[in-house]
């Protein structure tokens, strides 16, 4: 199968690319670097620079590459994109991704009409996002919460365009969890070495965590099996982060996170970072092991981070 992976430089990307040629599919993979067009030579797929902002560049790179799977895995959250994480500010920090998430989809969805390719998968987000109604744990049936007034609503519009344009298409919307492994969580564990990224009240909300290697083979079936429909792409052990966090400063070497008040945790990171401690939703998986077929590597994060940190 010829699959055309848009965003395949980065670091969800390049495990992707590597997974799909292993399984003897023929890829091109765009950046928007053209110094990253070797790195991609390099993994054996068919580099292209292309903006994915662009809907000339889009469509001229999905003509050219004729594939049978389109895979949008645009985000621009990487410092050299987006500069330091800022949770307090989510909506400057994730404005170039959300972009992506809405005119970047509409310009793959077009391009793959008019080159007559019928399936695309997108990614979507499912950590600590769930509505936050009900039990800790969510399906795919459950709404991802809209975070009404807060600087995240932005981006959970962002996500829900995802979803509807693409499942109404005839595609299928993955869910991933936190992503973490090699290059996906640098800057988390620095700011935990540095005893600066603090529980927060509680620590009561839940995330749903999924190692990069494991979101990689979820997105691979999805494009074998031509999934339709949205998945939670999330390991087995959705956990408050009075558990994981701990647990991650433990593996990174570093002293236990300080524990700040959540009207302190307010003022210095903003209403979203108490939200996902305090308040998030976690995600059951069971529909991707089901319907995919999908078998994770790491089950639990607590291996994956273990051996990640080691």
């Amino acid at each position: 199968m010829r699959v055309f992976v848009a965003g395949g430089s980065g670091a969800l990307g390049q495990r992707l690319v590597s997974q799909l040629l292993a399984r003897g599919h023929q890829v091109t993979a765009t950046t928007t670097s053209a110094a990253k067009v070797g790195l991609l030579a390099g993994l054996g797929a068919e580099g292209v620079v292309m903006d994915g902002l662009d809907a000339m560049s889009v469509g001229e790179a999905v003509a050219t590459a004729r594939p049978d799977a389109i895979v949008h895995q645009m985000t621009a959250i990487s410092p050299a994109h987006a500069g330091k994480p800022d949770m307090k500010h989510i909506d400057r920090w994730f404005a170039r991704t959300n972009r992506l998430r809405t005119e970047g989809t509409d310009h793959l969805l077009a391009a793959a009409e008019a080159a007559g390719v019928s399936h695309v998968v997108a990614q979507s987000h499912a950590s600590w996002n769930g509505i936050r109604q009900g039990g800790w744990v969510k399906t795919e049936e459950d709404p991802l919460d809209p975070e009404e007034g807060t600087a995240a609503h932005a981006g959970a519009a962002a996500i829900r365009h995802v979803e509807e344009v693409v499942v109404e298409a005839g595609g299928a919307a993955l869910r991933y969890g936190a992503l973490y492994g090699p290059g996906a969580v640098d800057d988390q564990v620095e700011l935990i070495r540095k005893r600066q990224f603090p529980l927060v009240g509680g620590g009561t909300g839940y995330s749903s965590w999924v190692h990069l290697d494991d979101a990689a083979s979820a997105t691979v079936l999805a494009v074998e099996r031509k999934a339709r429909g949205v998945f939670n792409i999330v390991d087995d052990e959705p956990a408050p982060a009075g558990q994981w966090l701990p647990y991650l400063a433990e593996c990174a070497g570093a002293k236990r996170p300080r524990r700040v008040p959540t009207w302190l945790a307010r003022l210095l990171a903003g209403q979203v970072a108490v939200t996902m401690m305090t308040e998030g939703r976690g995600f059951s998986n069971a529909k991707a092991k089901r319907e995919l077929g999908w078998q994770l590597r790491y089950p639990s994060w607590r291996q994956g981070f273990k051996e990640e940190l080691a």
